[in-house]
């Protein structure tokens, strides 16, 4: 279980496959210069909770693996998390989707 940490004091943990998807996505949008809000939801055993951000450039980001293997690419996900990223709710982590051909 690797974690995104926004901003040096928010930690969220994320499983690695899906915060490399985050990351891609995370990285797209302030490259283009675009805030956008991050939802979650808390792990079981944390509790019931969820959260949310508000992501703009020029905060800290840290995306922290907790294994060395980088995950190959599932750019269905992608693309799923890339439109959400730009619906008013914003991004949040949804399943991963299988990956068409």
């Amino acid at each position: 279980m690797g974690s995104f940490i926004y901003g040096g004091m928010t930690t969220i943990p994320v499983e690695d496959r899906a915060l490399a998807h985050l990351q891609l996505v995370v990285y797209a949008k302030l490259r283009a210069h675009e805030a956008f809000a991050f939802t979650w939801r808390d792990e079981p055993g944390v509790g019931d909770g969820h959260g949310s951000l508000w992501i703009s450039p020029g905060v800290p980001i840290q995306f922290k693996y907790a294994g060395s293997r980088e995950p190959a690419v599932n750019r269905e996900w992608l693309r799923v998390l890339k439109e959400l990223s730009n619906q008013p709710t914003g991004l949040r982590l949804v399943p991963e989707p299988d990956a068409k051909g």
